[in-house]
């Protein structure tokens, strides 16, 4: 997967039930080894896999989407309580919890990724039933690492639909796209600063937003900094962006490992790029990260989420799957939070950001003033339409 995501999201991935012929002979209760089969209906229909192996203590799972590929996804939290069956997919931020039928062989429930449970039932595979699951693809052709690319095409329109915040930046092959991103947000993104670290900048630099799209001028895939090159040029060409390097004393977030140590696991997937995405869930939002660096995790914070630079003193050196689940205060997403669902009970809600980092990741983030870079803006234009 070679496929960069930023993007703050609240849309659901709707489940549907499989009309599959289920296996017909009865299985020892609560034994739920083998493949489940179900089919996903998004735009059109994505045929769904899990997988459960038994181990020493419970089972041991996989979830495919095999239209999508034969990449599968680990799941972690399986159990099997009488007739009642859960798991959860944390890489893609889903869970499930269903009813095992007295014969073994369907389990009818729903799933959920977002705010609303939807309704999916699962049905044992036979032999004559089971879909194949494809082989892995390979990882796709990367851009030549001393490549010195730049967008051979860009467009840029105004985006005027009223969005407060960046609403995505992703790169899907050679193909790069961000919709309804301040001049600001592309700096911050470009050169890894806190908006609090860049001065001197007109207003507009903040509030005007832009859609853009562009196709590099070097063949493969790029990497995350030659993403960023791409984008300083864009923002030296088209903006007329200039700038000289100055420091100030600012009120940053530090980010450490707590003293129970680090919860998060080293990534299942394969490419060049991080994949981050936030949606709403039953108690509060989820940040979701694949197939990411630390520096991603903190880069989407000091961006998206929070009102100061964040520094990295984890030391954590690989990429990695994981997702947090947290309720946002007034001082994030600049006061404007993607939507959230409705709470009957406080007591359902997630922890504030700094708790939930604490108690499902083994991580601190604490506040601290220290000297930090920042970016003078000596000149700046707004783009010509195109």
């Amino acid at each position: 997967m070679s496929v960069l995501m930023l993007a703050l999201g609240s849309s659901l991935i709707g489940l549907h039930a499989a009309a599959q012929t289920a296996a017909t002979a009865p299985h020892t209760r609560g034994d739920i080894s083998g493949d489940w089969q179900g089919t996903l209906q998004v735009d059109h229909p994505l045929r769904l896999v899990a997988r459960f192996a038994k181990a020493d203590k419970g089972f041991t799972g996989k979830m495919y989407s095999i239209d999508q590929g034969g990449q599968g996804f680990s799941a972690s939290a399986i159990t099997v309580d009488a007739s009642t069956v859960k798991f959860t997919i944390e890489v893609i931020g889903g869970t499930y919890e269903g009813t095992l039928s007295a014969d073994g062989n369907s389990i009818a429930g729903n799933w959920l990724q977002g705010p609303n449970p939807v309704p999916l039932t699962l049905v044992r595979a036979t032999k004559e039933t089971a879909w194949e699951i494809p082989p892995v693809a390979p990882p796709p052709k990367l851009m030549a690492a001393d490549a010195d690319p730049s967008f051979e095409v860009a467009t840029i329109k105004p985006n005027d639909t009223g969005a407060t915040g960046m609403q995505g930046l992703t790169v899907n092959g050679r193909n790069f796209q961000t919709r309804a991103s301040s001049l600001g947000d592309l700096i911050s993104f470009a050169y890894e600063v806190q908006s609090k670290q860049i001065v001197g900048a007109p207003d507009w630099v903040y509030h005007d937003r832009y859609d853009i799209a562009a196709v590099p001028d070097v063949d493969g895939a790029p990497n995350p900094a030659q993403i960023r090159l791409m984008i300083k040029k864009l923002l030296k060409d088209r903006f007329k962006l200039t700038f000289h390097q100055d420091k100030k004393e600012l009120s940053a977030y530090v980010l450490t490992v707590a003293k129970s140590g680090s919860k998060v696991k080293e990534t299942e997937l394969q490419g060049s790029l991080p994949g981050i995405n936030i949606r709403p869930s039953p108690k509060g939002l989820t940040l979701i990260i694949r197939n990411g660096q630390i520096a991603d995790f903190t880069g989407f914070l000091q961006i998206l989420v929070l009102d100061r630079p964040v520094v990295d003193h984890t030391a954590l050196p690989a990429k990695y799957d994981f997702s947090v689940t947290f309720t946002p205060d007034d001082s994030q997403f600049n006061g404007h939070p993607p939507p959230l669902p409705a709470k009957t009970d406080a007591a359902e809600s997630a922890p504030n950001l700094f708790e939930a980092m604490q108690q499902q990741l083994g991580w601190k983030l604490e506040a601290e003033k220290t000297p930090v870079d920042v970016m003078a803006i000596d000149h700046v234009e707004k783009p010509s339409a195109n």
